[in-house]
């Protein structure tokens, strides 16, 4: 089975924009992730043709909220047929697994993973929001909780991804953004995401899945640059 472990993150206004980047890309090579900005312009249908261009899809919208919301929520998307879906480990215990209940009863259920600490903080922000840990022990308590939740895994930091792999095992996912090719100056361009990688390094750690999404959609070549990570990630496992 064809198992493409880069998800291009489409982080695009409008349908026209996410189809017309989706059809210069090959699903397999690639998932493709559809976040909050795409899905408020766009809705499911946007999802749904995603699908049916063959492109399996993961829906980035964290969710957040009390249980049953978040519970019918994850129903919701799961009757779309996506891959994956998120939801937000800070959301707790309860909330996460409600959500892994409420999708038992799909015969082939989502993947649902929980967002530990997003990329674009760092300690200082963390503090500001009254979380005195290091990014990397708060994703890790995170992560455990996920996992004693019953979710499938979670989204990292690809710099968390050693020791979530070695405190979760091997069959729990990690789901890494802040991907960055070896051809980027990381610190120039690693744009609002502070803790960044390479894929190849990000695989090395631990990584199951890479998000990327700038590096391939504002690229003159989305393809030829999708592929080029292919490169990469071949060339680092040799």
């Amino acid at each position: 089975m064809n198992d493409p472990r880069v998800i291009v993150a489409l982080d695009l206004p409008d349908t026209e924009a996410a189809l017309a980047l989706a059809r210069r890309l090959t699903p397999e090579l690639c998932r493709l992730k559809v976040g909050k900005e795409l899905f408020t312009a766009a809705g499911p249908t946007v999802v749904e043709q995603l699908m049916q261009g063959g492109f399996a899809v993961f829906l980035d919208l964290k969710f957040h909220d009390i249980p049953n919301t978040v519970a019918q929520a994850c129903k919701s998307a799961a009757r779309l047929g996506v891959w994956m879906l998120d939801v937000h480990a800070l959301g707790g215990r309860a909330m996460m697994a409600a959500a892994r209940e409420a999708l038992e009863s799909f015969r082939e259920r989502p993947r649902l993973i929980a967002v530990t600490i997003l990329t674009s903080l760092g300690a200082e922000e963390l503090r500001e929001l009254g979380i005195d840990s290091a990014p990397e022990r708060a994703a890790a308590r995170l992560a455990q909780l996920a996992q004693a939740s019953g979710v499938d895994g979670v989204v990292c930091s690809a710099l968390e991804a050693s020791a979530l792999r070695r405190q979760c095992g091997p069959d729990f996912l990690l789901v890494t953004p802040g991907i960055r090719p070896r051809s980027e100056d990381a610190r120039a361009r690693s744009d609002d995401q502070r803790r960044v990688a390479t894929a190849p390094a990000a695989l090395d750690a631990g990584a199951s899945y890479l998000v990327v999404g700038r590096p391939i959609t504002r690229a003159s070549d989305p393809l030829a640059a999708l592929r080029s990570i292919h490169q990469e990630i071949a060339r680092g496992a040799q």
